[in-house]
């Protein structure tokens, strides 16, 4: 008998906590524990999971100045792009607000309400200032995203300077540490099914059957928002910088695509994605930098949905967002990419960009439940960023050799 894979195992789990939610109703709360065990073991891995990952990310990175301006277009273009798709996600998720429409228990009134009052009050230097960490332990010991973020990545950067052997040693055990994070978080995921139940069946009891329609509101716009990015402003990049028939890109990426919907992972999809660029005339030394690099770094269709999911949970706890509350959006959801792309369940990084922008954890298991489908879409447009980029960098070389 084939084994139901973890991601389906989370989707069973969250139909049968609906279900459970609506013949149980406010009885369901007594399942709340198993969701809230789940949360806090995540909650115990994120903090050390982005600083290492950040760090390694980083110094690896720094490395592909070998590379010339072949790394450097490569790495602004990924995180240029992953920026348009956070600001993009923020502006659609402003406009059409699908986290509205739900009565918040009194139980929750309060949190929410701590949260709110604290959301306006750091000016645009102010947030500057407070990116910058006075203490880097104290900001790991508080989870302070925002500075973990820009302590690692600048410890990152320093790494990648410095001597190849004087470093080595180091980023090893930075490493080591990584792939022991990596261990955790699959085997926190192992009882992630349970978690969701729980969580499910607290939410239908908190919130009513009602919340199941915030849910679609937000995939429709989701998908919305994702085929601007995917039919819009990445064929439209290809076509001004890449001098190339944008319907003659996206056919010629079909087939990389189908798999990348299928499979949810752009490691997966690489070899294909790697000849279907060689077909459309892509030197095999770009792919062979341009494609890997991008299945690392490039998620423009994960940095899209952090944003879109942080609006959608702000909305739901009537939390105005502020400036604080914006750049730590968009820099938690750009810089995570770096480091986390081989981290598996990517919905676990909302956990990070929700922290960092003060909004309440409490809607989690509607992201967990549909993150699947969620992700095999994203993927598709992830790769496609990919492609794009190895198309652009084609055109620009113009018969110039990478040098290394």
């Amino acid at each position: 008998m084939k084994k139901i894979s973890n991601s389906n195992q989370i989707l069973i789990a969250m139909v049968l906590g609906i279900v459970a939610g609506f013949f149980l109703g406010e009885k369901g709360a007594v399942f709340a524990p198993l969701g809230d065990i789940f949360i806090l073991l995540i909650k115990m891995v994120i903090i050390p999971l982005i600083f290492f990952s950040i760090i390694s990310g980083a110094a690896a990175l720094g490395q592909t100045k070998s590379a010339g301006k072949v790394g450097m277009f490569t790495i602004f273009f990924y995180l240029g792009t992953s920026a348009v798709s956070v600001i993009l996600g923020l502006i659609t998720g402003t406009i059409f607000k699908p986290g509205q429409g739900v009565t918040l228990p009194e139980s929750l009134r309060t949190d929410a309400a701590t949260y709110a009052n604290n959301a306006n009050l750091a000016g645009f230097w102010e947030t500057l200032m407070g990116i910058i960490p006075e203490n880097p332990f104290a900001s790991m010991v508080s989870g302070n995203i925002l500075q973990i973020l820009f302590f690692a990545l600048f410890f990152g950067i320093a790494l990648s300077v410095i001597p190849e052997e004087k470093r080595h040693p180091l980023i090893d055990i930075v490493d080591t540490i990584n792939q022991a994070m990596i261990w955790m978080i699959k085997k926190i995921l192992l009882i992630a099914p349970i978690g969701v139940f729980g969580l499910m069946v607290n939410s239908i009891a908190l919130f009513g059957m009602e919340i199941m329609k915030l849910v679609l509101e937000l995939f429709v716009v989701f998908s919305g928002t994702l085929a601007i990015i995917h039919f819009g402003i990445i064929p439209m990049l290809v076509m001004v910088l890449g001098r190339m028939n944008p319907i003659k890109f996206l056919a010629g990426m079909k087939e990389t695509q189908i798999l990348a919907f299928a499979s949810a992972s752009s490691m997966a999809t690489l070899p294909v994605n790697k000849h279907n660029c060689e077909d459309l005339g892509v030197r095999p030394e770009v792919t062979a930098f341009v494609l890997p690099l991008g299945a690392t770094i490039n998620m423009n269709g994960n940095a899209m949905l952090y944003a879109l999911t942080a609006t959608f949970f702000a909305q739901m706890f009537e939390i105005e967002l502020g400036m604080a509350q914006y750049v730590a959006i968009v820099l938690t959801s750009v810089l995570g990419a770096i480091g986390t792309a081989g981290v598996p369940g990517p919905a676990l990084l909302v956990v990070a960009v929700l922290v960092a922008a003060g909004i309440p954890l409490a809607g989690l298991p509607l992201i967990f439940g549909v993150d699947r489908l969620f992700d095999m879409m994203r993927t598709s447009t992830n790769v496609l960023g990919d492609a794009s980029c190895a198309v652009i960098i084609n055109h620009l070389l113009k018969g110039e050799p990478i040098k290394n």
